[in-house]
């Protein structure tokens, strides 16, 4: 009688995520297969035309690229901020944790219209680069995939320092005093006790921002253009711009398998590298 209740009360949600996630998904995937016989790969010929145009591989690569640096920084920077919070006194703590997550607060469109104002070519940076005799001339800053690496650092940045504080103040301080107490310094106690305990934290926020990066459309769109194209904006072109529907499903879907396939494979890293389960 629970389980026939258990079911009862998990059906609504069920068929709300069939109809909304499961069904779009199966649709959008359906569209990416050609007719039998349509070409040399058969119903797998549209991809065979992705992977085979030098374009569009070389927009996945950039995506990977980006993704990548952007992850890697992100988890640089949001580690070093996220440890310094967690070690000061709860009401700077506080403090700080608004001030981190204060930028969360803005739309990324209108973050990303701030770089644009800050790398302009008479924007701020160019600005104080040739007050400061550094440049004579502007420089282009604006459509090179510094600038979106840069925007999409600062938009995510946050989201890792808020997964990244969670768990470094979950650390026992017992274990920080014992390491302490057997002669570690502070640097010792951080790479032998603090990293490796934070781990899966950081496992976490870099699946969550490599897929956010992967997928991002709006940062690159305005910041990189056409030159920096990424697997975002390339979705919206083909789907709003050239009307290709096939097209654009099979970026999505290539998209998709990458996420599901970077998160499988995280997941599996986090419970190996997991101290707690070794």
């Amino acid at each position: 009688m629970k389980r026939l209740a258990g079911w009862m009360l998990a059906t609504p949600a069920t068929l709300m995520i069939a109809l909304l996630l499961v069904l779009p998904v199966a649709a959008t995937i359906g569209m990416t297969f050609g007719a039998p016989g349509a070409g040399t790969w058969g119903v797998a010929q549209p991809y065979a035309d992705f992977f085979t145009s030098g374009f569009r591989r070389r927009v996945l690569w950039r995506t990977f690229e980006v993704a990548g640096w952007v992850t890697v920084i992100s988890l640089a920077g949001g580690l070093v901020t996220a440890y310094v919070v967690s070690r000061c006194p709860p009401r700077v703590k506080s403090i700080l944790i608004v001030l981190a997550v204060f930028p969360l607060l803005t739309g990324v469109v209108v973050r990303s219209f701030a770089w644009l104002v800050l790398l302009g070519r008479q924007g701020m940076v160019n600005n104080v680069l040739q007050w400061s005799g550094v440049t004579d001339a502007p420089v282009a800053m604006l459509y090179t995939q510094g600038a979106v690496i840069v925007a999409m650092v600062y938009i995510f940045v946050p989201l890792m320092v808020l997964v990244l504080v969670g768990v470094l103040e979950n650390i026992p301080e017992d274990l920080l005093q014992a390491s302490s107490s057997l002669g570690a310094g502070p640097v010792a106690s951080f790479l032998q006790v603090t990293l490796p305990l934070a781990v899966p934290g950081l496992i976490v926020g870099a699946v969550l921002v490599f897929t956010a990066s992967f997928t991002s459309y709006a940062t690159p769109h305005l910041l990189g253009g056409t030159r920096q194209m990424m697997m975002g904006t390339l979705l919206h072109q083909q789907a709003m711009v050239a009307f290709d529907w096939p097209g654009a499903a099979v970026v999505a879907a290539i998209m998709l398998v990458v996420i599901v396939a970077t998160v499988l494979l995280m997941t599996r890293l986090a419970r190996r590298m997991n101290p707690m389960t070794t």
